[in-house]
């Protein structure tokens, strides 16, 4: 039963390190690494054979959430988030379009 408890703690402890490392780390930075999640996500689905659209959609909404959304809070990735968002939609329309055919 130690055994667990030694796991529990050590579990823990390492839960309580992770959350200090990233209370560390500017807001900024976290949220555009998951926008960029977000993205990857859209990609995935929408690079599955067939495509599964409705989740890449979710996923597009999402990032466009974000980026709209916190326009001009995002620091220097701003375009970089826009552009990523703008060519994800592209994309989206384009395979939507050639499984439509």
């Amino acid at each position: 039963m130690s055994n667990d408890g030694d796991q529990l703690a050590d579990a823990a402890e390492a839960l309580a390190d992770t959350r200090q490392r990233l209370a560390e780390v500017p807001a900024e930075v976290v949220v555009v690494n998951h926008v960029m999640g977000l993205y990857e996500l859209a990609a995935i689905h929408l690079s599955a054979q067939p495509p599964r659209l409705a989740e890449a959609a979710l996923a597009i909404d999402a990032v466009a959430c974000l980026v709209e959304g916190l326009a001009g809070r995002l620091g220097e990735e701003q375009a970089t988030l826009k552009m990523a968002r703008d060519n994800i939609r592209i994309a989206f329309v384009q395979i939507k379009d050639a499984t439509s055919s």
